[in-house]
């Protein structure tokens, strides 16, 4: 059977092709129609695996875009599509922290992978990677580049959550001098301190696994495992994870 799992994000989409003996993957930029980004992470996939779309058995998607999707076997929550990615790579997980371009979201999953419990932020752009991405471009920079470029040894608190007051407070911050470095670890702090509130009332069982985009930054990670006193666990696919678990489930059904 091959299998296709879609995460149409808001900002990313992403798609994993599962077979007997093969597995691709591929992220796109969502860009303004969800629907145009998931047929073209399908045909970049297509691409790579040199098959045609009749040899998929079923597509399952997943995401902020799932319902703008043509031709899906099913759509299924990111909650159980990350759950699933995440026990496959990782079975001892029993934490899920996934801060995504819009949302972020804590999950507690049990030795089997089933759902137990979840947490989620979705009102507001803090704690997320829109966030950081707005701070970046504040700061005249890449989102890329924050995780390298921040120093936590000038470490300057941001006060502000809110997206508005946070661009506004950083470029204050910048005309008093204060180090870019130094606002970069604030900003972090800020993204991580958020989140490990969220997830301290869900309750953190180890091992904790960080998955999304924004599990990339090396910053994020050191101010959650620094908030949780834990370590926090990153796999090699982590922007993959709901992608992989809609093609596992797609499979399973």
């Amino acid at each position: 059977m091959i299998t296709v799992g879609l995460d149409i994000g808001s900002v990313a989409s992403k798609g994993v092709l599962l077979g007997r003996d093969i597995k691709y993957s591929a992220v796109l930029p969502t860009g303004w129609s969800p629907r145009d980004a998931g047929e073209q992470i399908l045909a970049a996939l297509l691409l790579q695996a040199g098959i045609e779309q009749r040899k998929v058995d079923r597509i399952l998607v997943t995401g902020y875009g799932r319902v703008s999707f043509n031709g899906a076997f099913r759509t299924v929550t990111e909650i159980s599509c990350h759950a699933r990615g995440v026990a496959a790579l990782c079975p001892e997980a029993r934490t899920i922290i996934d801060i995504g371009g819009q949302d972020s979201k804590v999950i507690s999953i049990n030795e089997n992978g089933k759902v137990m419990d979840f947490a989620m932020n979705d009102k507001c752009a803090a704690g997320t990677g829109r966030f950081l991405q707005i701070m970046a471009n504040t700061l005249g920079m890449d989102v890329g580049e924050l995780a390298a470029s921040e120093d936590p040894s000038e470490m300057v608190g941001i006060n502000s959550m809110c997206t508005v007051f946070a661009e506004s407070e950083i470029i204050g911050l910048l005309a008093r001098g204060s180090p870019k470095g130094g606002i970069i670890a604030g900003l972090h702090q800020s993204v991580g301190k958020r989140v490990a509130t969220m997830a301290r009332r869900l309750g953190v069982k180890e091992k904790v696994v960080f998955t999304g985009g924004v599990a990339q930054n090396a910053g994020v990670r050191r101010t959650l495992e620094e908030e949780l006193k834990s370590k926090v666990f990153v796999p090699g696919e982590c922007q993959f994870t709901g992608a992989l678990g809609a093609a596992l489930l797609a499979a399973e059904s």
